[in-house]
């Protein structure tokens, strides 16, 4: 009998941990949902002496060093009631999205305990939510076909290692010997092969714009523009890495050179039409700086480019790959790029330089595209980006 007991004391023991998280609760509602689409934020803080809203939602602020401007994501105080429960009320509704939102507490930045639904960027971990209606129903599940993400690997010639792709195939990849056309997308600073498919939420809008029928059915390659890296942080040999915005050359020409690696993998790999005419080009910030200087490098590789608030004018003249833009220029336009698609938001920080490439375009009759939107550097605009270009591809 004794043994009987002592057993029994040890497995409870053994299962505390796990059986604490079905007592949890949350310490209030947050974030609160109206039907006007107004939020509230809550944060259970009695002993805080400031607490801040930190959110892509808020007007943003700008910090120039070293003369180049940052954009800040904005910022609101919340108010601290009797009971310690610290509030604020977004002062107007918020148009349908995806957003992420942090707590500042003296200082210290937290996501919301009262919200289990979290995003990575970079180095910062952020609480989310949904405001359902008009395109963020393309961010969202959606009762139809599923495609598939995979995270597949590839011999980079360039640097002689393997490095880490995610790789989405539509519902019904494989099932009747069709061959698809292909999206290459980058990311910007800081990101890595997951960012478009967790921050971008791209497998989403793929699936939800191929089931409408509004996009072709494609394979979509989200690449690792980091050359430091094999894979994500937590992903490759280096480890539980620390992800760091100043972790690798951004603008060294080592990426755009060793792209034809990813193509011939990707060529090889699946059923791909290896043509021009069925191969994509896009990409966000950095990615977007990367894309066009691709697309220029090899003007037979790509029929449609896409640069969603792209890092313009940050070619080094020491380095090759960028050396001779106008004539590469020229050398592209020639061959009639099929689409040449530039998207920026009005109070984005390289609106400036992005406005100085288009009139470039522009003087020197190079056909293009240009869509403007409201809003800054933010994910926000960069779905809404993907989800027209994926409109205009095939």
């Amino acid at each position: 009998m004794r043994k009987i007991i002592l057993f029994l004391f040890i497995f409870h023991i053994i299962h505390l941990p796990a059986q604490e998280s079905i007592w949890w609760k949350t310490p209030t509602t947050s974030p609160e949902i109206y039907d006007n689409h107004m939020v509230t934020f809550r944060l259970v803080a009695p002993r805080a002496k400031e607490v801040l809203l930190v959110g892509e939602f808020l007007p943003p602020s700008y910090v120039v060093k070293d003369g180049i401007t940052t954009e800040l994501t904005g910022t609101a105080s919340l108010r601290k009631g009797g009971d310690g429960v610290w509030t604020y009320t977004t002062p107007r509704p918020l148009e349908p999205g995806y957003y992420n939102y942090n707590f500042v507490v003296d200082g210290l930045t937290i996501t919301d305990p009262s919200n289990i639904h979290t995003s990575r960027d970079v180095v910062k971990i952020s609480s989310v939510f949904f405001i359902e209606g008009g395109w963020s129903d393309y961010y969202r599940d959606q009762d139809v076909p599923h495609g598939t993400l995979s995270h597949v690997w590839y011999h980079c010639d360039k640097t002689d290692r393997d490095r880490r792709l995610a790789v989405y195939t539509p519902a019904g990849y494989g099932e009747y010997g069709l061959r698809y056309p292909v999206l290459y997308l980058l990311h910007g600073m800081g990101g890595d092969e997951d960012s478009w498919a967790t921050l971008g939420r791209a497998v989403q809008i793929l699936d939800n714009l191929i089931a409408q029928g509004k996009a072709k059915p494609m394979i979509v390659v989200m690449t690792n523009g980091n050359m430091d890296q094999q894979a994500a942080p937590g992903h490759g040999p280096e480890g539980f890495i620390k992800p760091d915005l100043e972790l690798t050359p951004a603008y060294d020409g080592v990426f755009e050179e060793s792209f034809p690696s990813i193509v011939r993998f990707i060529d090889k790999a699946y059923h791909t039409v290896p043509r021009k005419q069925w191969r994509a080009i896009a990409g966000l910030s950095m990615g977007g700086f990367h894309a066009m200087q691709i697309s220029r490098a090899y003007p037979d590789f790509f029929d449609y480019v896409g640069l969603f608030s792209a890092a313009v004018g940050r070619e080094q003249g020491d380095i090759p790959l960028y050396q001779n833009p106008m004539e590469k220029l020229r050398t592209q336009f020639s061959k009639k790029p099929a689409l040449y698609w530039i998207a920026i938001g009005k109070e984005d920080f390289l609106y400036d330089a992005n406005a100085e490439y288009v009139q470039l375009l522009e003087t020197n009759r190079f056909r293009y595209e240009y869509f403007e939107t409201g809003g800054g550097h933010t994910w926000n605009n960069w779905r809404f980006y993907l989800t027209e270009f994926l409109r205009k591809l095939f």
